[in-house]
C-alpha cells in the first residue's frame, strides 16, 4: 500500500513538475519576445536621437574666441628733426571667429572684430578711423571704438570635380579673408589667408574661384585662383542728397587679379600673383598765397580725395617649411619673396609725386627657429625702392605698414606659447625711410616719393636763409627769394627756387624719417 502511494505521489510531482516548466518557459518566451521588442524600439529611438544631434551639430555657428592685449612702445622721427610717440599704447582686439558646414560642399566663415585703445574711443562721428570714410580697407586693423564690426563673412563652395575631370574647384563671395596672407601670417603666429601678403594686405569685399590642377597633372599644389573685388563703391549714402545709392562723383574702386601656385607640397611652396586697380584715390596740396605781395607767405592743405589712375602689382614668395626632414631644423622655416609695383596715372594727373609711370620694387626676407619645445624666434627683413606701393594698409603695425617701406625695415619677435590656448609675444620693428610717402596713397601729394635727404637739405636751406614757418603753417617766401637774388639768381628763378625749398620745409616736418614699435601681447584663442 505505502508503494503504491509513493509511486502516485511521484507520479503527481513529475507531473506538476513538467507542467511548472512548461508555464515557466512559456513565460521566459514571452520576455525574450517583449524583450527584443523593447531593443527593437531603443534603437529606433537611438537612430532617432542620432539624427536629431546630426542636425543639430550641423544647424549651428560654432564660435571661437580671440583675445589679444598688447602694448606698444612707439616712436617718430620727423624729418625736421622733430619727434613723436607713445611710451604705452594699450590696445585690446577681440575676434569672434564662425563657422557652418551644412554639407560638405557649402562652408560659412564669418568673423567679428573689435580693435580699441584702452580707455579711449577713436570712432567718434566724423573720424576718419576707416580711410576716409568711404574707405574700410582698415576698418578693422586700426584702433577704433568697442563696437564690434565685420571683419569678415563669406560663402565657400567646395566641388570636387571641373568639367568633368579630377579637379577639385572653389567658388567664394563676400568679405574675404584678405589680411595676413602668406609669409605675413608668421609674425601674426596666424594661419595664411588667401592674398601674398607682400603685395595685399587690406580688408576688401569681392568674390574668387580656384583650380586645383594637382590630381591631372601630378604636381603637388598646383593650381590658379582668379581674385576679383571692389575697394568702394560709387554711390551717394541714404539721406544725403535726394538720389540716394546713385553715382558719386568718384569711380568705383575695383581690383582683379590671379594667384597662380606652382607647387606645394607641404615643405616646399611657391606662389605668385598679379593684379591690377583701377581709378585710385589720392590728395593733391591747395597752394594759399597770403600778406604782402613783395614779401608773401605760402600754405598748403591737403584736397579732397580724388582718382588719379591705375596701379599694377606682382609677387613670387618662396617658403621652406621645414628646412631638413628630421631634427632641429626640420621646425625651421625660412622664406624669400620678391614684389614689383606700376603706377598709371591718368593723363593731365601725378601718381606718387610724379606724372610718368613709376616702377617700384621689393625684397623681404625672413627666418622662424624654434628655440624651446613652445617658443619660436624671427627675423625679417625688407626693403622698399623710391615708387614702391603696395596695398598694405591693413598690416597690423601700429607705426604702419613695414611691408610698405621705401627704405629699410627689420623686425625681430619671439612668440611663447604658455598654455594651449595661451600665448605671448615680444616684438620689435625699426623702419628707415629713404623716401616720402610710404604710408601715404596713390595722388601727387599723400603719396609722394621725395627723396629725404634732399628735402631735409631744403628745407635746411631754406631756414639758413631766412624762412620761417608760422603757427598756421604759413612760410615766408619773400625773404628767402631776397637772399637768392642776392647771390646772383634772377628774380624768376629766385622765386622758383624759393617756392620749391618752402615745399621742401612744408614736406619735412609732416615726413617720417624713422619709426620704431615695440610691442608686448597676451593672447587668449580657443
Amino acid at each position: 500500500m505505502k508503494k503504491i502511494i509513493t509511486a502516485s505521489l511521484v507520479a503527481s510531482l513529475a507531473l506538476t513538475g513538467v507542467a511548472g516548466a512548461s508555464s515557466l518557459s512559456a513565460q521566459l518566451n514571452s520576455l525574450e519576445a517583449e524583450l527584443a521588442e523593447v531593443k527593437k524600439q531603443l534603437a529606433k529611438q537611438n537612430t532617432k536621437i542620432n539624427e536629431v544631434r546630426a542636425h543639430d551639430a550641423g544647424d549651428n555657428i560654432k564660435w571661437g574666441v580671440d583675445l589679444r592685449t598688447g602694448v606698444d612702445n612707439i616712436n617718430y622721427d620727423i624729418a625736421n628733426g622733430a619727434s613723436a610717440g607713445n611710451d604705452a599704447l594699450m590696445s585690446l582686439r577681440l575676434w569672434l571667429n564662425m563657422a557652418y558646414a551644412p554639407d560638405s560642399h557649402n562652408i560659412f566663415k564669418g568673423r567679428l572684430s573689435m580693435n580699441k585703445a584702452f580707455g579711449a574711443d577713436f570712432g567718434y562721428p566724423g573720424r576718419a578711423h576707416g580711410l576716409g570714410q568711404m574707405f574700410d580697407w582698415t576698418g578693422n586693423a586700426a584702433l577704433a571704438d568697442n563696437n564690434l564690426k565685420v571683419s569678415e563673412a563669406y560663402w565657400l563652395y567646395l566641388g570636387d570635380t571641373a568639367f568633368g575631370l579630377d579637379m577639385p574647384w572653389t567658388f567664394s563671395i563676400g568679405r574675404r579673408p584678405s589680411t595676413s596672407g602668406f609669409i605675413g601670417n608668421l609674425r601674426e603666429d596666424d594661419p595664411a589667408s588667401s592674398p601674398l601678403a607682400h603685395v595685399i594686405n587690406v580688408e576688401f569685399d569681392g568674390l574668387s574661384t580656384k583650380l586645383d590642377f594637382s590630381n591631372i597633372t601630378g604636381v603637388p599644389g598646383l593650381s590658379f585662383k582668379l581674385c576679383m573685388g571692389r575697394g568702394s563703391s560709387s554711390a551717394t549714402p541714404l539721406f544725403e542728397t535726394a538720389t540716394p545709392y546713385a553715382d558719386d562723383a568718384l569711380e568705383n574702386i575695383d581690383m582683379a587679379g590671379f594667384i597662380f601656385e606652382p607647387y606645394n607640397d607641404g615643405q616646399y611652396i611657391v606662389k605668385t600673383t598679379w593684379f591690377k586697380a583701377w581709378d585710385l584715390p589720392g590728395m593733391d596740396p591747395i597752394p594759399e598765397i597770403s600778406g604782402n605781395p613783395m614779401n608773401p607767405s605760402l600754405a598748403m592743405t591737403p584736397s579732397a580725395f580724388n582718382q588719379y589712375g591705375d596701379m599694377q602689382g606682382a609677387a613670387i614668395s618662396v617658403l621652406v617649411d621645414g628646412i631638413t626632414e628630421d631634427g632641429y631644423f626640420a621646425d625651421a622655416k625660412i622664406f624669400g619673396s620678391f614684389a614689383w609695383s606700376k603706377s598709371e596715372p591718368d593723363v593731365g594727373s601725378a601718381m606718387l609725386g610724379s606724372t610718368d609711370s613709376e616702377t617700384g620694387t621689393s625684397y623681404w626676407f625672413g627666418a622662424q627657429l624654434p628655440v624651446t619645445e613652445k617658443g619660436m624666434v624671427g627675423l625679417e627683413f625688407n626693403h622698399g625702392s623710391q615708387y614702391w606701393r603696395p596695398f598694405t594698409y591693413a598690416e597690423d603695425t601700429m607705426i604702419g605698414s613695414k611691408i610698405a617701406a621705401r627704405g629699410d625695415a627689420w623686425e625681430a619677435y619671439f612668440t611663447y606659447q604658455l598654455t594651449d590656448a595661451l600665448s605671448a609675444q615680444v616684438r620689435y620693428t625699426d623702419i628707415t625711410y629713404d623716401y616720402a610717402g610710404s604710408q601715404g596713397f596713390f595722388g601727387n601729394f599723400s603719396g609722394n616719393a621725395m627723396k629725404i635727404d634732399d628735402m631735409k637739405a631744403g628745407a635746411s636751406a631754406f631756414t639758413a636763409m631766412g624762412g620761417t614757418i608760422d603757427q598756421d603753417g604759413a612760410h615766408n617766401l619773400g625773404v628767402v627769394t631776397g637772399a637768392l637774388m642776392g647771390q646772383g639768381m634772377d628774380m624768376q628763378t629766385a622765386q622758383q627756387t624759393a617756392g620749391e625749398m618752402a615745399g621742401a620745409a612744408i614736406f619735412a616736418a609732416n615726413t617720417v624719417e624713422a619709426a620704431q614699435d615695440f610691442r608686448f601681447y597676451l593672447r587668449y584663442r580657443f
